[in-house]
């Protein structure tokens, strides 16, 4: 599961839902739970499931699901009379065990969350037997909490059944992880479950359909509706189980014999190749990379609408959330982190989640850091190192920057809720630790780990352990030290790197000191030394709080570049002067050389000289996202950094061959205010890049507001993401109620990010409304999105909600400052 969404951030389930900044995550801190203390045991296994066969239909109206089931378990080890199944918030009509294809009742007894059933006599361990259960799952009215990754867990979802919103479509989706699949149809709901599946789905004939496995059947009932009978013949969990029905309009690939396919709303399913295209390739290089092909007999992605998450891996058919959809316009300015990442990530877990499950959460990082550090793979492997590099440093910054994340273990045997798993710690800490064990075991025997892991363990469990042995079983090393230390212990190395050269002796000190709290971290790491132009690299291990490291060297060397990989997962002061950080900026090579050369430049880039030469020539710098870094950096009200940048700035506003180049330095122009930069703006809004689209009529805002105002009127008809915020600032600053339709539609169908993005404009044009019926609808999207990420909002969208209600005071509104009163009290 991708936990992208909420950048946590967690969660596989990383996104795709939003991605808030650091101080949107921040959240108070609360007294210890006693959940804390609980010791989560792997769940014992007495029975086993074998098979499941579902027959379910849909009521629409009611919101319900009617369902008939024949389970088929046998006792795990020792012999039993009795068996438990979770089943979540559901009517049960009737049980009984099926004898000679006749169903014998049985007796039970049900508290709503589980069934205790009494079988008709002890079974042991070489019997199967099938119960038959005749169930309504009415999974609204089931009181569920959801988590930062997942953020509802009623399983079973209905959007839109009774058409009541205009042009949003009706759908029925599932969501298993973690353990919500038993909202829908009871059964042992833990991961270290497996089971064959057949789903017969009753539906409108003019639905689609998806589920785990293949397509067996389609039977028209001659009513209306219409039974798709799936059909899944490899053992999987039920968490990962799923359903999907709606009018989605199906493209076809392919993988060696195997189908491929994409299933997304009508709209968008001329753009599914430009979307999903690159899955087949992803299919075979992972397939390659790990030694075990792609396991199941089809992919399937389909996309829904309101999904609690970025995405989920459900065995064979992964369902996405409607970010991913896109058409070929928005298309131009998405690269690899706006969905392609997603797609690795939950492709990946076919192999890493579904061939080979976690056996409790407590061991998700067997699910999710492989997810994670998928993403990186593909990234460098499809798109080059300087991507990979970006995107796993992302995932460290995320990590470094999280609240509370260097207490957790990463694999962790005590927790508040199996939902507070899916965080940044099994994630993004997760992934870079990957990336730091292939640097050390070499790409060859990591890769062989993998294929012996899951080769020993299809089908059934694995946890950290069992990837240990496999790792070790393949490499010949001991991982005992490292699995210590990094998975079944907290925290990260905080480095203080100093230098010393001693002319007299020749020789170059470095000095490593660990400051953070417990013991020193084992580190092997790299010491690349660069002396009269050439590279000399020292492998050396650290062992101690305070290691000292000792180099005879001909002579003083122009740089000393510890952690010469940039493999390290670790917060360090590394005191490189600014010239030595120029040298590395040009020599060293890798993205993370130059990534901390730009760092350290920005921050000395009014004073300094050759701080502002490292940014001049990051601005050319052959990697996108550095040029970016870059650009939103520039301190463009000093003279200095300004005559040297300008421009560099106008030449990649007008020639970059990136979209999201461009559109940053139309962005940084336009700070200047500078009403020569005009033509620039103008004719960036022929461009067909929302992106440089909207960061034009930003630009012509600043210096020319009514044509800026008539510009956004001609645009509106064709306008989403990055134009349809520029827009709605233009008509913050300018605009008049005329305007507020366009806005407060566009505002209602943002995703989550966007609405952060351009929330502060958004209530600057509520506040000063003429209309009160506006103003308060207004207030109205205000609260809903405050109210839906209280957790990381609350406090902002409060402060917010209060300065509307200081303007609309001064209009004497009162109903609009009554509104405001009210949703400041829901969202406390």
């Amino acid at each position: 599961m991708s936990n992208k969404p909420i950048a946590l951030l967690v969660a596989g389930f990383v996104a795709a839902l939003m991605q808030l900044p650091a101080h949107a995550q921040q959240q108070q801190t609360e007294p210890a739970s006693p959940a804390l203390k609980i010791y989560r045991a792997t769940p014992e296994k007495i029975n086993d499931l074998v098979h499941t066969k579902l027959d379910v239909r849909f009521d629409y109206k009611k919101r319900y699901m009617y369902g008939k089931e024949w389970v088929t378990l046998k006792p795990h080890f020792y012999p039993t009379d009795s068996l438990r199944l979770d089943a979540k918030g559901m009517d049960i009509k009737t049980i009984a065990v099926v004898k000679n294809g006749k169903n014998v009742p049985l007796k039970f007894t049900y508290d709503s969350l589980s069934l205790a059933i009494k079988l008709d006599k002890t079974y042991r361990n070489n019997e199967n037997y099938t119960l038959y259960i005749d169930y309504t799952a009415k999974p609204d009215e089931l009181k569920s909490q959801g988590s930062a990754a997942i953020t509802d867990a009623k399983g079973l979802y209905f959007i839109n059944p009774d058409s009541a919103v205009k042009g949003k479509p009706v759908q029925i989706w599932t969501q298993g992880e973690t353990e919500s699949s038993s909202a829908w149809f009871p059964t042992i709901d833990k991961p270290n479950q497996k089971t064959t599946e057949e789903i017969y789905m009753t539906v409108p004939s003019k639905y689609v359909t998806l589920s785990n496995g293949k397509l067996v059947s389609q039977k028209s009932n001659g009513n209306g509706t219409r039974t798709d009978y799936w059909k899944m013949d490899l053992p999987h969990s039920p968490y990962l189980f799923m359903m999907a029905v709606g009018d989605f309009k199906i493209t076809r690939d392919k993988w060696r014999d195997k189908e491929v396919s994409y299933y997304l709303e009508p709209k968008y399913a001329p753009y599914a190749k430009e979307i999903f295209g690159r899955t087949p390739e992803m299919i075979e290089f992972f397939s390659k990379t790990l030694g075990v092909d792609y396991p199941w007999n089809k992919y399937a992605q389909v996309v829904a609408r309101d999904y609690v998450s970025g995405a989920m891996e459900n065995t064979s058919a992964t369902l996405h959330g409607e970010s991913v959809q896109a058409t070929h316009r928005q298309m131009l300015d998405r690269y690899y982190d706006w969905g392609e990442s997603t797609i690795a990530h939950e492709l990946f877990h076919q192999w890493f989640g579904d061939y080979v499950t976690a056996e409790s959460w407590s061991n998700l990082t067997v699910n999710e850091s492989f997810a994670d550090f998928s993403e990186t793979l593909w990234a460098e492997y499809k798109y080059g190192k300087d991507e990979g590099d970006a995107h796993i440093n992302n995932d460290r910054r995320n990590y470094l920057n999280g609240q509370g994340s260097s207490a957790k273990n990463l694999v962790r045997f005590y927790y508040k809720d199996k939902e507070d798993m899916f965080d940044n710690v099994t994630y993004q800490k997760g992934g870079s630790i990957l990336y730091m064990l292939r640097n050390f075991l070499g790409n060859e025997a990591f890769y062989k780990g993998l294929n012996i892991y899951l080769k020993t363990n299809a089908f059934k469990n694995g946890e950290a352990h069992q990837l240990r042995l496999a790792l070790e079983e393949a490499s010949g090393k001991d991982l005992t030290w490292f699995f210590n230390q990094w998975y079944f212990g907290a925290g990260h190395p905080v480095l203080n790197i100093s230098y010393k050269w001693d002319n007299g002796s020749k020789t170059q000190t470095v000095y490593v000191q660990q400051n953070q709290e417990g013991n020193a971290f084992i580190l092997p790491v790299a010491v690349d030394i660069y002396t009269g132009g050439k590279k000399e690299r020292h492998m050396v291990w650290l062992r101690n709080k305070a290691d000292t490291l000792t180099f005879k060297v001909a002579s003083k060397p122009e740089l000393v570049n510890f952690d010469g990989d940039k493999m390290l997962l670790s917060q360090k002061v590394d005191s490189k002067t600014i010239e030595e950080l120029a040298y590395q900026y040009k020599t060293a090579g890798l993205y993370m050389d130059r990534y901390e050369a730009v760092t350290a430049a920005i921050a000395q880039q009014t004073s300094n000289k050759t701080a502002r030469e490292i940014l001049i020539n990051a601005l050319k710098d052959k990697f996108y996202g550095l040029r970016i870094r870059a650009i939103k950096n520039l301190k463009l009200d000093n003279d200095d950094v300004r005559n040297a940048a300008q421009p560099v700035l106008v030449s990649l506003a007008q020639t970059d061959n990136n979209n999201q180049v461009r559109a940053a330095a139309l962005e940084a122009l336009g700070s200047l205010k500078a009403s020569g930069n005009a033509n620039l703006f103008r004719e960036a809004l022929k461009s067909q890049s929302y992106a440089i689209q909207g960061a034009g009529l930003s630009g012509l805002s600043q210096v020319e507001g009514a044509e800026a105002l008539k510009a956004a009127k001609t645009l509106e008809k064709d306008s989403e993401g990055d134009l349809s915020e520029a827009i709605l600032g233009v008509y913050a600053a300018n605009g008049t109620d005329a305007e507020w339709p366009y806005v407060n539609e566009k505002f209602a169908a943002a995703p989550p990010q966007s609405k952060f993005n351009i929330i502060r404009d958004y209530a600057g044009f509520v506040a000063r409304l003429q209309n009160s019926t506006y103003a308060q609808q207004g207030i109205s999207q205000i609260k809903d999105f405050g109210l839906k990420f209280k957790q990381y909002v609350g406090p902002q969208v409060i402060s917010i909600l209060e300065g509307i209600k200081a303007q609309r005071a001064k209009l004497n509104d009162t109903a609009s400052a009554n509104a405001v009163d009210q949703a400041i009290a829901q969202i406390k």
